[in-house]
């Protein structure tokens, strides 16, 4: 059984990421090896945390699941891990500062506010989130609300059943590719001054698929069965299709001569 006072060892292993991490290296790497709840963590320097073989989760309430507060040259590495806030907690994964985060197969869900909050204000970091689910957050799934430009990248991943799917403040911009957007008020949004390039994704089944003033751009997607399925402007890349929306709403505009293909008037 893991005890805190414990040395982390395999033999001796820390029963939470708290504990564990105030006894790792920098650039070190915390394991799980066996099922459990490790707790909430605030992350303060280069770290991995790998949860591959086992299923484990931090489980908080009134709090920030996991917070990352590291130095500017610092990388973290979240893998594998189930990020629960039963609808109590904050925020499940809040970034302060790290110049890079990656976030690989988790499960961010049941939070108040965000599932995952880029709040960084240095310029020049990023963000990659891959194979992972963002569902039933109260706010917005993946809310890029930095006051500076970062590089975001988000492939192979469901944003479902948020307040938005993503939404970029802005400033911010996101490469979004392979993903889902669904059951969400909005699917994906962007203000004036920030920008998504979405490629190869669905947005479907959310009550506005994708609001923008021209600063969402569309290629190889679909945005089908939404209640409207374009608020505001977008610009398509081409190959797009549209189907079953209750209203089309303003059909996106073609970017240097691309066909748009849409299936809806």
């Amino acid at each position: 059984m893991g005890d805190d006072a414990n040395p982390c060892s395999r033999t001796a292993p820390c029963k939470t990421f708290a504990g564990a991490i105030s006894k790792t290296a920098a650039a070190g790497e915390i394991n799980c090896i066996d099922p459990g709840g490790f707790g909430g963590v605030t992350i303060t320097k280069s770290i991995t945390i790998d949860c591959s073989e086992v299923p484990a989760s931090v489980l908080v309430s009134g709090t920030n699941g996991i917070t990352i507060n590291a130095g500017t040259a610092d990388r973290v590495i979240l893998r594998n891990i189930r990020v629960m806030g039963i609808n109590t907690g904050l925020v499940g994964i809040k970034i302060f500062a790290a110049a890079a985060v990656s976030i690989e197969n988790c499960i961010v869900t049941q939070f108040a506010q965000q599932g995952i909050s880029e709040a960084r204000t240095a310029g020049n970091t990023s963000l990659f989130i891959r194979n992972t689910v963002v569902s039933h957050n109260a706010s917005t799934g993946v809310g890029l609300g930095a006051t500076n430009p970062n590089r975001v990248v988000i492939e192979g991943s469901h944003l479902i059943n948020n307040l938005f799917g993503i939404a970029a403040a802005t400033g911010n911009s996101a490469r979004i590719t392979r993903s889902v957007m669904s059951g969400n008020t909005t699917g994906v949004e962007a203000d004036s001054g920030g920008a998504l390039n979405i490629d190869s994704s669905s947005i479907t089944g959310n009550t506005n698929g994708v609001l923008s003033t021209n600063n969402i751009r569309l290629s190889n997607s679909d945005v089908s069965f939404n209640n409207t399925g374009f608020s505001g402007g977008s610009i398509t890349y081409g190959n797009n299709r549209t189907l079953g929306n209750t209203a089309l709403g303003t059909a996106p505009t073609a970017a240097g001569g691309a066909t748009s293909n849409l299936g809806e008037q």
